[in-house]
């Protein structure tokens, strides 16, 4: 994504704009760039001096993103819903404020869908619940299914800039990974499932509501957005601790950071199986609970 919106500033007479504004708790990736787009200092430490050319600002803070736009910038880049950062939905007028300020200023909006995009959110991309549309976009993760599957999506006034020759990948354009793209999309754009998969998003977030109500000394608050969810613990709970007792319960799930659990189970789950996760949920919170009144007790 980076790449493109720096070749379209470059071949529209803007070579100076080639900054990127990026968020505090972002994750964008494992390369050298994206390193530096994520800003994570566990992340980065060890690679050397970070790539020069990304800025964070909070997340949610449009007052700091207006402040922190110069002659140099030349887009912004942001997760719709923070995965590795917390479990973390932008709000739809962020959402919207972000897109107003791009149009402004002539910058380009860079959405990474990467973790909630193709149908997580209950419709194909996160970004459609604020109406708004990217310049450019990247998707991987459930774009093939679990099949190994990338992708970047532009607008074609960002897109015709990158000939061939500017960008180029070993397997980009793989037969074999764009057939098992096709065969997801016949299933998620088939009509009725991505109103199963808002259906049994929000019935879940209503469970994660009631088990933070039930479990005050183990559950801070529930958030996240469709089918990607998370439960911010305690201070005194660590989320690798939950983790674990959520696996002696028989369900995997994630460690996100400010202390998440986070759960993203397979969109073709159903309530009863989202019922079932739940108790599961809800028993490895009650494991948690006498280690937790010793500590209360101290």
């Amino acid at each position: 994504m980076v790449k493109a919106v720096r070749k379209y500033h470059a071949e529209t007479g803007r070579p100076e704009r080639y900054r990127m504004l990026c968020f505090e708790g972002a994750f964008h990736g494992r390369t050298l760039a994206m390193l530096a787009a994520t800003g994570n200092e566990k992340y980065l430490a060890g690679f050397g001096p970070p790539v020069e050319g990304f800025e964070h600002v909070p997340f949610g803070n449009m007052n700091a993103v207006r402040g922190a736009i110069t002659r140099e910038t030349a887009g912004i880049m942001i997760e719709p819903v923070q995965g590795e950062g917390g479990v973390r939905p932008a709000t739809l007028d962020f959402l919207r404020e972000l897109r107003r300020a791009c149009d402004e200023f002539g910058l380009l909006l860079a959405l990474d869908e990467v973790q909630i995009g193709m149908g997580r959110s209950g419709r194909l991309w996160a970004h459609q619940w604020a109406g708004i549309e990217p310049d450019v976009m990247s998707s991987a993760k459930g774009i093939a299914g679990g099949f190994p599957l990338g992708a970047i999506l532009a607008k074609e006034h960002v897109a015709k800039h990158l000939k061939p020759g500017t960008h180029g990948t070993t397997y980009g354009g793989s037969p074999l990974a764009c057939a098992a793209g096709n065969a997801v999309l016949d299933v998620m754009l088939a009509p009725g499932f991505l109103d199963g998969v808002d259906r049994v998003a929000r019935h879940l977030w209503r469970g994660f509501v009631k088990l933070a109500e039930q479990h005050p000394l183990v559950v801070e608050e529930a958030r996240g957005a469709g089918l990607l969810l998370g439960l911010k613990l305690r201070p005194e709970v660590s989320n690798v601790e939950m983790q674990g007792s959520c696996v002696a319960e028989g369900l995997l799930t994630v460690a996100a950071g400010m202390n998440v659990l986070r759960v993203a189970p397979p969109l073709i789950i159903s309530e009863a199986e989202a019922d079932e996760a739940l108790h599961m949920i809800g028993r490895a919170c009650l494991r948690l609970r006498p280690s937790l009144s010793r500590i209360a007790a101290k």
